[in-house]
């Protein structure tokens, strides 16, 4: 018997069929062993020896023993993971597994292929090898290097910086690019510049012309920046006759784009069927196991011959002679770092238009016309350009128009752009203009002058985030969805419109990063750091000597910042950080000016930046006379739109004022002093905050009435994951903060009632405090969630809870795994043994009736 070891259970059932009775194929669902997520797993002054374990999750564990049960019996074993270093690793880790506990057969070999077809996979086996070394190496090297980075620099975050979660490699340096977007955006100042457009007509058909020449000059964009100057040309161009003073025409040409990579899939696949990266790779993978496309993660963007055949075959039975070219045309890649080891993504078969369902079906469709048009002909077009000229010869005006005269690949597939910035207000191609010839004088209808302002550069979508990091060379497209992933997942950014936008704690983190270990997020650095570890793919680098070098600069430098003080860094960011969080003000005042300590009549306060457990802030140096603070920066508002401190009014009944104030966990209201005050936070969705709304706030919680059933009251409120109803220990959630006010008795004892349904049991379901990413053994979602003895996390199966010192909002990924780990291990909760029952007392003989005493 041969056992043939391949990722997933799909591809094993698949494979099977393929091979036949005298191969059994098992899946080892993924890798099977990892570095334990605790300080000393990789040992530098040991060589870099690094401890390995297998995954705890029962299922992972049980597979490894029907792996190493069947290797026992196998007279060979066949490698057949992804054709990739990550693939190649858990090709070692099976092996290097088996051979620890005696299992490994004699005969052990490696096989690739790049697609799930009958043809790649007896091909394949009829053409095994040795495990790739150099591809191991390069694994541990990243392995270890990812670990070093994080389990050296998180501790750091975590003392120094509070409110950090986690830094990585490549995961810091893509927040780079995020913020540093932010910052131009910032920094943008419009300008005004204005352009007129005339409108004419000629033999029934309109069109529009731009000026281009005004009093012999020729007009740059911002040539016209003010109205008055936009007005003086506009008057010109309405006294003057013009006529057509030349006409060209020149054939354009377009070549189709080559097939897709994993870059250029996600890419495309973001602009045209808006998912994500990782939604992206997850229906490519589905559609590899499913023998529809080739390997998915890839650089390379060529075909092989016979698949370039087969798809020059299926252009001429869809399309006439002239759409498939005399020739195959051949693709190269100009990526930074490319690694062409593999085809480009296609098809498997150029027969087949359609495949798989659902979103897997529109991926399928997008990768099949992409490939189909990378071998289709040249699309010929032909652009037409009109000078006008008035009678002077000082002002001109121009047309331009364009028309496709064959569409060649442009009838399959055109290449998306993720902006506009390519295409400028200037590029004013149109469809077809009318015929004209020197000398016409079309009609002129109408003249405007229209207002523009210079645009900043547009926050990065996925698709465009992902183009720059492999344009830059930071990090391998097969790791961009799980990169992303992890900045959404630490609230590092937000998501808006499919834009990103950096929230306060991954600013303040790139602060410190850029400050403290400005080499290691440096793009240059990462990027040359990519280079290293291809080299080490490639056999020309050895990689300790990569670790080596990489750790004798790190590590002093993060013990050296481990021994300052966290208020002498948070100093340094002070300073470093002065113009984003002290911009200058209009009145011309000291940007760190303290309003509270004018408004009460101290005299020189001034505004610092502080750090507090639960994040950075701004606060009053003249603390504790002084108690304004200020978050460190609103999500997409600068520091000073936060509203200061101010009084609202008076309450009517208690005559106190009703303050609205600005602590360090955001706005808040306030009704009296001292412990009686009454404290009610200011939610995001009430629109504007009057004195009516603070005494509705501050009068929570409401009393909606008692429930028909138990008599008891259903109350409204607002609590820690929003707005509520609570009646006899049992939730329900409302949509938004009016309906605390406004829910009537006949609407919240149906909600209370369709919460207790979908709960079960009588409870209403809980909402997540938190969606975090996979575990990587389970595979399943994993969630923070609220539980009735404090919060845990699970991942649907494992339910671990979460330490007192940890806010269940903070946790992170890392965090999760190890504590559902952790709780794996542990086994399962042992049943609370019921007391043995008490033995009964032996029954007391009774004791023998005592004669009466004879009477004397």
């Amino acid at each position: 018997m041969q056992l043939v070891i391949v990722e997933s259970p799909a591809k094993a059932k698949t494979i099977e069929k393929y091979l036949g009775k005298d191969f059994k194929v098992l899946a080892s669902y993924g890798h099977v062993r990892d570095l334990p997520p605790k300080d000393g797993s990789v040992r530098p002054d040991e060589g870099f020896a690094m401890d390995w374990e297998i995954y705890s999750d029962q299922r992972k564990r049980s597979q490894v023993k029907a792996i190493a049960d069947a290797a026992k019996n196998a007279d060979r074993l066949i490698l057949a993971t992804d054709p990739d270093r990550e693939g190649e690793a858990i090709s070692w880790h099976v092996m290097d597994l088996l051979k620890k506990r005696k299992a490994l057969p004699t005969n052990v070999d490696r096989v690739t292929f790049n697609a799930i077809t009958k043809p790649a996979v007896t091909e394949a086996m009829k053409n095994p090898r040795a495990l790739d070394q150099d591809l191991i190496d390069a694994y541990l090297a990243r392995r270890a290097l990812d670990y070093l980075f994080g389990f050296t620099l998180s501790p750091v975050l975590w003392r120094k910086l509070p409110g950090a979660k986690s830094a990585g490699r490549v995961q810091s340096v893509a927040l780079r690019i995020i913020v540093d977007r932010e910052r131009e955006i910032e920094a943008f100042k419009a300008e005004e510049y204005w352009s007129i457009i005339a409108s004419f007509e000629h033999d029934g058909t309109a069109f529009t012309a731009r000026l281009v020449t005004l009093d012999g000059k020729k007009l740059d964009k911002m040539t016209l920046g003010d109205e008055g100057s936009a007005m003086a040309a506009k008057t010109a161009v309405e006294e003057g006759r013009f006529t057509v003073a030349g006409i060209e025409t020149k054939p354009v040409k377009r070549n189709p784009a080559p097939p897709f990579t994993t870059s250029t899939l996600q890419q495309e696949a973001a602009r045209k069927l808006g998912f994500s990266a990782s939604h992206t790779m997850r229906c490519a993978q589905s559609l590899y196991e499913a023998g529809a496309i080739t390997y998915m993660r890839t650089d390379g963007v060529s075909m092989d011959g016979s698949a370039i055949n087969a798809c020059r075959d299926a252009i001429a039975e869809r399309f006439s002679a002239e759409y498939r070219p005399e020739k195959p045309r051949f693709y190269k890649t100009k990526a930074k770092n490319a690694q062409e080891a593999h085809e480009a993504i296609r098809p498997t078969d150029f027969r087949k238009d359609k495949a798989g369902s659902g979103d897997e079906a529109r991926l399928y469709d997008l990768i099949f016309k992409r490939a189909l048009a990378s071998q289709m002909a040249t699309a010929q077009l032909e652009r037409t350009t009109v000078t006008l000229t008035e009678g002077s010869g000082q002002h001109s005006l121009r047309a331009t128009g364009q028309v496709v005269k064959f569409p060649g690949f442009l009838a399959v597939y055109q290449e998306g752009f993720d902006d506009a910035s390519g295409k400028g207000d200037d590029d004013d191609d149109g469809g077809l203009l009318p015929h004209m010839r020197e000398g016409n004088a079309p009609a002129r209808k109408s003249v405007e002058a229209n207002q523009h302002f210079t645009q900043p550069p547009p926050r990065f979508s996925e698709a465009s985030l992902v183009k720059q990091l492999e344009e830059l060379g930071i990090g391998r497209p097969s790791t961009y969805a799980s990169t992303i992933q992890t900045l959404r997942d630490r609230d590092y950014v937000r998501m808006e419109k499919n834009r990103f936008f950096a929230e306060e704690s991954g600013r303040l983190l790139t602060a410190f990063l850029e400050r403290f270990f400005p080499t290691y997020v440096a793009y240059d650095f990462t990027a040359g750091m990519e280079e290293e570890l291809d080299d080490v793919s490639g056999g020309r680098a050895e990689w300790k000597a990569l670790l080596e070098e990489f750790w004798k600069d790190f590590k002093p430098k993060s013990d050296e910042v481990m021994e300052q003080k966290p208020s002498d860094i948070t100093a340094v960011l002070d300073t470093f950080l002065a113009d984003y969080l002290f911009p200058e003000r209009e009145d011309g005042k000291d940007p760190r000016f303290c309003p509270l300590c004018d408004q009460e009549g101290r005299s020189g306060g001034r505004l610092h930046l502080r750090g507090g457990r639960y994040g950075a802030f701004v606060a009053c140096e003249n603390y504790p006379e002084c108690k304004f603070t200020r978050r460190f920066a609103q999500p997409g508002a600068d520091a000073d739109d936060v509203a200061e401190d101010a009084v609202l009014g008076n309450d009517p009944e208690t005559g106190l004022p009703v303050e609205r104030k600005t602590g360090r966990f955001g706005p808040y209201l306030q009704l009296g002093e001292g412990k009686e005050a009454k404290r009610s936070s200011i939610p995001k969705d009430i629109g504007e905050l009057d004195l009516e709304m603070a005494l509705k706030l501050l009068s929570l919680p409401r009393i909606v009435g008692q429930h028909p059933e138990t008599g008891k009251d259903i109350e409204a409120n607002l609590g820690r994951y929003g707005p509520y109803l609570r009646h006899d220990g049992k939730y329900a959630k409302l949509s938004g903060t009016m309906d605390v006010f406004e829910t009537g008795m006949n609407a919240a004892v149906t909600m209370l009632a369709e919460a207790a349904q979908k709960g079960g049991r009588g409870r209403a379901k809980a909402e997540p405090i938190k969606v975090l990413g996979k575990h990587p053994t389970s595979d399943a979602e994993m969630k923070v969630m609220p539980g009735r003895y404090g919060p845990y996390v699970t991942d649907g199966t494992t339910n671990a809870t979460i330490p007192k010192d940890v806010k269940p909002e903070d946790v992170t990924d890392e965090q999760a795994i190890a504590l559902i780990d952790a709780r794996v291990a542990k086994g399962p909760a042992k049943k609370k043994r019921k007391a043995p029952a008490k033995k009964k007392a032996p029954a007391k003989k009774k004791a023998a009736a005592k004669k009466p005493a004879a009477k004397k």
